[in-house]
């Protein structure tokens, strides 16, 4: 026997409609969307409230028609009737603001009530090619709804909390503090994004929104929730075009690049870097730049283009040279020499380069020690065993393996027990030796733990 479904219940009473008025209202939406088949009577809602979940469109039909006479926005979740088209309308790049709004709140609650349907919600490989070209074409469309105008100070207590945040990401690893910056979006910002505000407000506010989400995509990526990720970076990338800030979605589409590489689809992640290099104004972000060409570096090492990487690497140590902190956004504080040598470092590995890996990583490593960064610390080990592993050296290899094991123990990041893993996959040739199996031993206490 079905459940009543309460949350419709708690609505149609909220809405002071009775089941026959509801009906109406259902039979007149449906004819307004071209749905004339679909004519529900008050039985047909009394067996909506004992439980029966009716088929597409209806759902979204009936959220629809609660929407409107309620005056908010009302999804098919908060009816009790599935999860409608949440998940698949966050691959969008939509041109309306007032739309894309509405998306990424959705996104945002999603992630926070139903992570495990969001969570299986599948990575779209190609999901990326129209965000990217439409980004670079800046198109941009209508104002926001009406209502309780925004002020810039609102939009400074977001900045201020976006580097508690970062700090948290950097320190703690993604999976450290991403919920509660989902819980803070949802009650915070993204409710602002629905309120009127000035030409002068609505950039900043946008900004600042489109930052933030980039955070909850990265952190998501580094806790290794893909699906979740690629739907907030997309989501992330139209909010910066609203914003009219090029370097930002350059820096989006560095994420994505990120994230497509990751997942063994470098011709995607170099592309992606690519079109955020041709949109990135050269004196915006030497930073961000710097960035896209090591990510570009990481994909070409993927497809095996030596030479390329080696000039991507090369251009990347160029750029980063012009960098001047005071100028530099404070979503780029991340991308220093830890950081760009410990991908260099990983790009010459795949690369086949175990002196130039080995050189990258020593310096990423001592840069992170220097700041306590543990994530970055025990990513960049990894890098430096696998270029003893290269050289057949195992005895560096099991010591550098096991600072890389210490150092993940101390973060929340699916990245850092990837790099483990991996190093125990790339330690099986060397068959039983006591010294892979002691580390195998250790490494299986880190990942049963993560």
């Amino acid at each position: 026997m079905k459940a009543p479904n309460g949350k419709l219940a708690q609505r149609l009473d909220q809405s002071k409609m009775s089941r026959g008025e509801l009906a109406r209202r259902v039979r007149s939406k449906a004819l307004q969307w071209k749905q004339p088949h679909i004519s529900p009577d008050a039985t047909r809602v009394r067996c909506w409230l004992q439980g029966e979940t009716p088929r597409a469109p209806l759902p979204d039909i009936i959220a629809a028609v609660f929407s409107d006479h309620l005056g908010f926005r009302v999804t098919t979740y908060d009816l009790g009737l599935g999860d409608g088209g949440a998940a698949d309308a966050a691959l969008v790049y939509n041109s309306s603001y007032a739309t894309t709004v509405e998306v990424v709140a959705d996104l945002g609650r999603a992630d926070v009530d139903r992570r495990k349907f969001l969570a299986a919600a599948p990575f779209v490989a190609v999901a990326g090619v129209g965000p990217s070209r439409d980004w670079l074409l800046n198109t941009l469309d209508q104002e926001p709804e009406p209502g309780p105008r925004v002020r810039l100070e609102d939009v400074t207590a977001v900045r201020n909390m976006f580097t508690t945040f970062q700090r948290m990401d950097i320190f703690q690893g993604g999976g450290s503090g991403r919920l509660v910056l989902a819980d803070y979006m949802n009650a915070h910002v993204y409710p602002l994004l629905r309120r009127a505000h000035s030409e002068d407000v609505r950039r900043p506010l946008c900004e600042a929104a489109a930052e933030q989400t980039y955070l909850l995509g990265w952190m998501a990526y580094d806790n290794g929730e893909q699906s979740i990720a690629q739907r907030y970076l997309i989501q992330s990338l139209r909010l910066a075009e609203e914003s009219r800030n090029p370097a930002l979605g350059a820096h989006v589409l560095a994420g994505m690049a990120d994230q497509a590489t990751l997942l063994g689809d470098p011709v995607e992640g170099r592309r992606l870097a690519q079109a955020g290099r041709q949109g990135l104004p050269r004196s915006a972000s030497s930073a961000c730049m710097a960035d896209l060409w090591c990510l570009e570096a990481r994909a070409l090492a993927l497809l095996g283009d030596k030479s390329a990487a080696a000039h991507a690497v090369t251009r990347s140590e160029r750029e980063y040279a012009r960098v001047d902190l005071d100028s530099e956004p404070e979503w780029a504080a991340f991308i220093d020499p830890a950081y760009l040598h410990g991908e260099h470092a990983n790009t010459f590995r795949d690369l086949g380069d175990a002196e130039a890996a080995e050189e990258h990583a020593r310096r990423s490593i001592e840069h992170a020690a220097g700041q306590k960064r543990a994530r970055r610390g025990a990513m960049s080990q990894a890098a430096l065993a696998v270029s003893h592993l290269q050289r057949r050296d195992l005895e560096a290899a099991y010591s550098a393996g096991i600072r890389t094991l210490k150092l993940s123990s101390r973060v929340k990041s699916s990245r850092a027990v990837e790099a483990v893993q991996d190093l125990r996959k790339r330690m099986q040739p060397f068959g039983g030796h006591r010294l892979v199996a002691d580390f195998n031993d250790r490494a299986r206490e880190l990942v049963a733990a993560a």
